[in-house]
């Protein structure tokens, strides 16, 4: 009998020590001693049976979540109204290793309200036979009532290990254990040991090309681009016979909802947006229709499925599906898409080192592809480096830090470095970027195996305000991005854009977000958006008193330089004027700023006002804890969340106009210097009349033209990328304290 732990430590190898194996038996058991470097689980979520009621009416709305390392990889559809749901939904998930046992949870739906905990259990991946289809039940319980009985759930499971080197290493492995019925001698285990290192060896210095699937990987495998038409006939719900109808899709966690249609029956949404494909075969998507009740849960209307695996690819197609368990149809555009490039890999392989890659990369996006493929502006990458003194957010004083990347709905994660305040994970992410307004969002977590990650900090870099190739450490912000947190982070980005498609897609309705957290009641909010909006409107109040001191003569020789001033205008004013006006004024903020007579202020007023929000949101997530106070005045919430976004906007609109004009994004401002140019030619040249013409036609003919076209507002589009006063301080680099780098207090201290 050889003890593995006893190998571990004489030879380095990474053997899992939770068994003793028996080299002089015959034993054939296909438990690996060692990871391969990857498994494939497949699962099939059967069914559960004979689950807890949570909801008043004696049922619950079940789903459930698999995760691994504190990881959510997969979560089910939900089955409503049901104790003995039925899935049969399949699941393909990678495993580092066999030591994380697959952690299943299962919830109880509620829209609204946070979901109900109804059980949980766990498998041990160690006890699976590998290539073999096993059947396992497993029974709920609740960790704080382990009595309780809370039903079963029943899966189908198969273990593989990824094919390639890494097999022929865990074959190489279990014939050096299970070489006939002798006991093996500790010479001869290090022996083989060395056979095994090397073969390691030889798949660690395969060829470094991009392509190469162990290095580096792409995460999904299409774009499924789809657009909400309309609705036709659908359900009334309420006593008006009419309905408040929104609908919400869902592919995988990926979800989204549409706008509030109110008061009809036969709703014209005009909505479009993208979810990632992750399976070759492409997946279902689940579409629910609702109707908005104020103070209330919403009524249900209907359901219906969209299989993607029956649309043919690049190639639109025009549903019109039957609402089940209700009545109407919603009408849809859906489109399947190539993947786009958006993949994760190590340091020493990324495309723009790669000279010919790097190349090809920067003719895509040259001047003379101006037309091909619009919605393709520009190439991201993004080197994440490294951290330095992080937030300790476990009890051992240390933490388990991960890093997530974001640009809009683009999501890539690393791993996670356990047990580290100054972790270091040397990965290169790259995106494609749809805006070039776009803002790259890198925040740090704290990794929890049964609980949420604890937030360790967040940056926010618009990616016009990136310099190339530089490596940069940024001081990680809380989560409102208003002030420092403990730690820097060290990235690397790089960006390649071309400069005509980036202003074409400006013109565009933004891509909305759609994993974005709720809004809810906040008395400083509320009152932040009352006082920028009062800012904004005190400007055009003391422009009024301005002119209005004119036509009083308070000042005499002020008073007659406007007379003379507007007799002139007046007399001579052409339509042109107005976009010159404007660009005069461009101009005139451009030339201050180069000279050095910069006239913009940093806005101490709203950075005061974000921090008090923050310090105000801490007091209330304590509070909630203690009391029901928001779900109890959900009506009056509603109101307020309203109203509160609604002066949100108006504000927002007022200094997306100042910054403008103040040069806040020189690109925007170069923008509307062009636009201003064209347009002043163009009212110089052509008569009013037939501007007006023109426009009228375009706007009759519009939908004849173009029946599902999605309207928009090529100015507010515009406006939309400018960035408010929030926006600004939240965007502002921090400037990081050298005495804050634990590498600098080591010199110190060993001075």
């Amino acid at each position: 009998m050889l003890d593995s732990c006893k190998l571990k430590s004489a030879c380095n190898l990474p053997f899992i020590c939770n068994k003793k194996i028996n080299t002089a038996g015959t034993s054939n058991a296909e438990v690996p001693l060692a990871d391969p470097g990857m498994y494939q689980l497949d699962i099939t979520l059967r069914r559960g049976q004979s689950l807890a009621a949570r909801d008043r009416g004696g049922t619950s709305d079940p789903y459930v979540k698999f995760k691994i390392g504190g990881k959510e990889v997969f979560r089910s559809k939900i089955i409503h109204k049901n104790l003995n749901p039925v899935w049969e939904e399949k699941a393909c998930i990678l495993v580092d290793h066999l030591r994380e046992p697959l952690y299943i949870k299962v919830f109880d739906y509620d829209f609204g309200l946070q979901d109900d905990f109804m059980g949980s259990a766990f498998l041990d991946l160690t006890q699976l036979e590998l290539n073999r289809p096993t059947d396992v039940t497993l029974t709920l319980k609740d960790p704080h009532y382990p009595d309780h009985d809370l039903g079963i759930i029943l899966l189908s499971v198969i273990l593989t290990p990824k094919e390639g080197e890494s097999r022929d290493v865990t074959m190489l492995m279990r014939k050096s254990w299970k070489r006939s019925s002798k006991e093996l001698s500790e010479n001869e285990v290090v022996g083989s040991y060395f056979s095994v290192k090397s073969l390691f060896w030889r798949f660690q210095t395969q060829s470094l090309r991009l392509s190469d699937l162990h290095r580096k990987s792409h995460l999904w495998r299409g774009i499924v681009s789809i657009t909400l038409i309309e609705g036709r006939d659908l359900k009334a719900m309420d006593s008006n016979g009419l309905s408040d109808p929104y609908v919400k899709f869902r592919l995988g966690h990926q979800k989204y909802k549409s706008k509030i249609m109110p008061k009809t029956l036969n709703p014209q949404w005009r909505e479009q947006f993208d979810f990632h494909l992750y399976e070759e075969r492409g997946g279902i998507i689940d579409i629910t229709a609702w109707d908005k009740d104020a103070g209330k849960r919403d009524d249900f209307i209907g359901r219906c499925q969209v299989d993607l695996s029956a649309l043919s690819r690049e190639q639109t197609h025009k549903l019109e599906l039957q609402l089940e368990e209700g009545e109407g149809h919603l009408v849809l555009l859906v489109t399947l898409t190539a993947s786009a490039t958006v993949s994760i890999s190590d340091l020493s392989v990324n495309s723009l080192e790669d000279q010919k890659e790097r190349e090809e990369i920067l003719k895509r996006y040259s001047p003379l592809r101006i037309f091909h493929n619009l919605k393709d502006v520009g190439f991201l990458q993004v080197k994440v480096i490294r951290a330095e003194g992080l937030m300790a957010a476990d009890v051992t004083g240390k933490s388990d830090p991960f890093c997530v990347v974001e640009l809009n709905n683009d999501r890539l994660l690393t791993h996670t470095v356990y047990k580290n305040l100054n972790p270091e994970w040397n990965k290169v992410f790259t995106f494609n970027i749809k805006d070039i307004h776009s803002v790259l969002e890198v925040t740090v977590y704290d990794e929890d195996r049964d609980r949420s990650a604890d937030f360790l900090g967040k940056v926010a870099i618009p990616l016009l305000s990136i310099q190339n190739g530089e490596q940069k450490a940024y001081v990680l912000k809380n989560k409102q991005l208003t002030g420092p947190t403990k730690g820097v982070i060290y990235l690397e980005i790089d960006v390649i854009f071309n400069a005509v498609k980036a202003s074409l897609r400006t013109l565009i309705p933004k891509e909305q977000k759609y994993i974005e957290e709720e809004n809810r009641l906040s008395k400083q909010l509320l009152l932040r958006n009352f006082i920028r909006m009062k800012r904004c409107v005190m400007v055009l109040v003391n422009a009024a008193y301005y002119v209005n001191s004119c036509f009083d003569w308070d000042s005499p020789p002020r008073s007659l330089a406007a007379f003379v001033l507007f007799l002139f205008v007046v007399w001579n004013f052409e339509l042109y004027m107005i976009p010159l006006v404007l660009l005069l004024l461009l101009t005139w903020n451009y030339f201050l700023i180069i000279s050095g007579k910069d006239n913009r202020q940093r806005d101490t007023v709203v950075e005061d006002m974000l921090e008090d929000e923050e310090e105000e949101d801490d007091k209330d997530d304590k509070d909630s804890e203690k009391k029901g106070f928001i779900n109890k005045i959900y009506a009056i919430q509603e109101v307020c969340v309203s109203v509160q976004n609604i002066l949100d906007e108006v504000a927002s609109f007022g200094e997306r106009i100042k910054n403008t004009f103040n040069w806040t994004v020189p690109f925007l401002s170069w923008l509307a210097i062009v636009a201003l140019c064209v347009f002043t030619v163009i009212l110089y040249c052509i008569p009013l009349r037939y501007i007006v013409l023109v426009w009228g036609i375009n706007k009759f003919t519009k939908k004849l033209r173009s029946p599902y076209a999605i309207d928009n507002n090529e100015l507010l589009d515009f406006l939309s990328r400018v960035p408010s006063d929030v926006q600004v301080v939240q965007y502002q680099e921090l400037k990081p304290d050298p005495s804050h780098s634990p590498y600098k207090r080591k010199k110190n201290n060993l001075g």
